[in-house]
């Protein structure tokens, strides 16, 4: 959801969907479990690395699912310990 809310124009949304589709990327729902792990990432970094909600249930459930988080972003990311992060841009990804 974050990605398609960031995107500029219907041009974009089309090649960040087919870069999506490419990497075999799936929507995972938010559990209690989830939740929990994101707020215990708020209490830890919101204050000292500005962690915002959304970025935080994003970080919980890569975390919860032992997956790699695919981002723009990674400056939001990295003080997570813990968390595997992977570089994305819909512009240069190989599989438009």
């Amino acid at each position: 959801m974050e990605l398609v809310q960031g995107c500029r124009d219907k041009a974009e949304l089309v090649r960040l969907k087919k870069a999506l589709t490419g990497r075999g990327t799936q929507i995972m729902p938010v559990t209690e479990s989830i939740c929990a792990r994101a707020m215990n990432l708020i209490d830890q970094h919101a204050l000292s690395d500005g962690l915002q909600l959304g970025d935080a249930l994003i970080a919980a459930t890569a975390l919860e699912h032992g997956l790699p988080l695919l981002t723009a972003n990674v400056k939001h990311f990295s003080p997570i310990k813990g968390l595997g992060i992977e570089r994305f841009d819909s512009a240069l990804d190989t599989t438009k």
